[in-house]
């Protein structure tokens, strides 16, 4: 027999993933509960502000997911431009990884539903903060000055990078990307070792 966090679980999961690839509109709640074979009324019940509590918790537990992954790469990185190649190589593994169809599990739903969504455009916001801070407390530990500022500039560079290698179907430009912003990274955290 189920059990009940299983058919959840389950719904959930198989949301995240056709959010990812598909978007926020494009997916349908019949498609999700086909997918995850969960009875029809598991939807309702597991969430029952429909689609958009779906969606939310889904950016939730796929962006957690993802930071997981990252802060790993981070924290096993020598320094702060290493930091960002390798999380350049985690996304770019992912994308190749999945045919060049699922990029990041966050911007797709934040771009779709985020202004017209209070619970997904938080969702959203805290999962990239959650990416943010781990960054920029690596680059404050590398001595970086204005680390919140340039984790910021690493992340929305990765983002840009992200959707242009999935449009291309070609990674390259996402280590071109952390190739050029580990250097600046790099002389950021070289100016403040040598004050």
């Amino acid at each position: 027999m189920t059990r009940r966090n299983d058919t959840r679980e389950r719904v959930l999961r198989t949301a995240a993933g056709l959010f990812q690839r598909q978007g926020y509109n494009a997916t349908g709640l019949n498609q999700v509960l086909a997918e995850s074979r969960a009875p029809k009324g598991s939807l309702y019940f597991h969430f029952p502000e429909g689609k958009e509590q779906l969606a939310a918790e889904a950016v939730a537990v796929a962006g957690g997911e993802l930071g997981g992954r990252i802060a790993a790469a981070v924290a096993a990185a020598p320094g702060p431009a290493e930091a960002v190649a390798r999380i350049g190589d985690l996304l770019a593994r992912n994308l190749e990884e999945s045919g060049f169809e699922e990029g990041c599990p966050v911007a797709t739903v934040a771009l779709e539903a985020a202004g017209g969504s209070e619970p997904i455009r938080s969702a959203c916001d805290a999962a990239y903060a959650s990416w943010l801070r781990g960054l920029a407390d690596h680059l404050r530990g590398h001595g970086v000055d204005e680390a919140e500022a340039l984790a910021d500039l690493v992340l929305s560079s990765l983002q840009g990078a992200l959707l242009l290698a999935r449009v291309r179907r070609d990674t390259g430009v996402i280590h071109t990307v952390t190739r050029r912003i580990g250097g600046l990274v790099a002389d950021a955290a070289g100016r403040k070792g040598s004050e």
